[in-house]
């Protein structure tokens, strides 16, 4: 038996296994997506791997770990580590479970930054209220969804600009890639005293590292798998690089990765969490500490950054994946809304930042996750490092950067739906696939594409074209990129 399976660019015919009538079966109709069990947890063990960073990652930038003069102002490492665990399996289960789509989700890198640097370190917020403004932030995405008006929005995008997004979103993964496995670098190094700016923001990474050669066999052997049509090429690949980085640290005593605990055996394997920020973002006093302007202009912020990360990560995914209807809809969409606002109230209650969904998920897409059940899996994996979080470490980025670069790879192919003859069409692609990876953030690139699709518009005197909710999305990033200057004007 065969089915064919439909996207904006494509369709092909994919075998369908006999229906087993197991529990697995009926919940997430495995056999009318042509997905199987094995292939569903191989590619959500691939999607926890490349994301599994954000188990010490979060809870260092959070904690402000290895910053002297910061050190103390933020939740507890420990603490933040056993919350970033726990959001992400609930909301990763809630994702598989409920929505039915290979979507992980765990506290965001960016808003964690946000939340460390601009409300605790820049404002001077306890942590406390901090995760208070988060959780603010999530309820009122939560709304917005109940009321149809997120996915009112999301819905309004031309296709083109939605292709536009999923490129970017390719691009995006392949830069991390690239950054983390040592192929670019910044030129100059952060805290140097050098006078002059360097000739160029990014340059060649330093190839005389033990790091870097790290990466590149990883890469090397992740292609030649893939090259060969080996299944489950990137995990494989990921496990190999992680292998070959140990013995290398334990044979030579050099440093294989730019964290200093990567690919080392921990000294214990099995923690018990430290639950002690649970209920933090109950702290909702940002009003009453800054003012009712100042907190308003701050939700909204980090709200907008909220709102529209993961209607990036959704849209690009999803026209990868084959997801999307003629209309370049996501069917169930509104279920993935909801627990994905849902899941960032819960990263501000639980203390551990906002929830979002991953764009490393792409990762499991590309082994060939087509159900819920890898999210599933995903979220038992980040459930069991409530305990066994240490072993977690071992995984070098350096190890998963093979596999970003490939993902990024898949991803861009997108981009031969657009016509980039057409001005109206393919500059707002354009600028969407380029700002987000070199502005390092999604909302930056959905902002420049929305901006500029209004404007030719406009100069083409095709006011009547553009869809009400673009209008809404244009004000509002308008409001967004000029938060900066506001927040100067009224002294925030």
């Amino acid at each position: 038996m065969a089915v064919t399976v439909t996207s904006a660019d494509n369709a092909r015919t994919v075998p369908v296994p006999a229906a087993s009538g197991s529990w697995l079966e009926r919940r997430f109709g495995l056999a009318e997506r042509g997905a199987t069990v094995g292939t569903e947890v191989r590619a959500g063990l691939t999607t926890f791997v490349v994301m599994a960073y954000i188990i010490f990652v979060n809870p260092a930038i959070l904690s402000f770990a290895g910053i002297p003069p910061l050190e103390g102002k933020g939740p507890p490492f420990p603490a933040v580590v056993a919350a970033t665990c726990l959001v992400a399996a609930i909301a990763s289960l809630a994702m598989g479970i409920f929505a039915n789509y290979p979507l992980a989700i765990a506290p965001g890198m960016g808003l964690n930054a946000i939340v460390a640097f601009q409300l605790v370190a820049g404002m001077g917020l306890p942590w406390q209220t901090a995760m208070g403004v988060i959780f603010i932030e999530g309820i009122i995405i939560t709304l917005l969804v109940l009321t149809g008006f997120r996915e009112a929005v999301m819905n309004a995008f031309p296709m083109a600009l939605k292709r536009g997004i999923g490129v970017g979103i390719g691009l995006f993964i392949l830069f991390i890639g690239l950054y983390q496995g040592g192929f670019v670098r910044v030129p100059v190094e952060v805290g140097s005293t050098i006078a002059a700016p360097p000739p160029v923001p990014l340059a060649l990474g330093n190839y005389a590292t033990t790091p870097f050669v790290i990466a590149l066999l990883g890469l090397v052997i992740t292609l030649a798998l893939v090259a060969r049509g080996t299944r489950g090429a990137l995990l494989i690949g990921i496990v190999v690089t992680t292998v070959l980085a140990t013995i290398v640290r334990y044979a030579t005593g050099a440093a294989v990765s730019s964290v200093p605990t990567a690919a080392l055996l921990p000294s214990a394997i099995v923690a018990l969490p430290d639950l002690s920020t649970l209920g933090a973002g109950l702290n909702v006093d940002i009003f009453f500490r800054v003012g009712v302007l100042t907190a308003v202009l701050t939700i909204f912020s980090i709200m907008l950054s909220d709102f529209f990360d993961t209607m990036g990560t959704v849209t690009g995914i999803g026209a990868e994946a084959g997801w999307l209807d003629k209309n370049g809809r996501l069917p169930r969409l509104r279920r993935v809304l909801l627990i994905d606002s849902l899941a960032a109230a819960l990263g501000g209650l639980f203390g551990s930042s906002s929830a979002t969904t991953y764009i490393e998920s792409a990762a499991g897409v590309s082994e060939g996750a087509k159900t819920g059940l890898a999210a599933v899996v995903v979220g038992i994996l980040f459930l069991a490092c409530l305990f066994l979080w240490p072993l977690a470490g071992i995984v070098p980025p350096e190890a998963t950067a093979p596999a970003l670069i490939l993902v990024g790879f898949y991803m861009s192919a997108a981009a031969r739906g657009i016509d980039f003859g057409d001005v109206e069409e393919g500059l707002p692609a354009l600028l969407t696939m380029i700002v987000m990876p070199l502005t390092y953030s999604i909302t930056n690139g959905i902002g420049a594409g929305v901006l500029s699709y209004v404007i030719v518009k406009l100069a083409r005197g095709k006011v009547g074209d553009v869809h009400p909710m673009m209008w809404v999305a244009a004000v509002s990033f308008i409001l967004y990129f000029a938060l900066p200057a506001l927040n100067t004007a009224f002294g925030i």
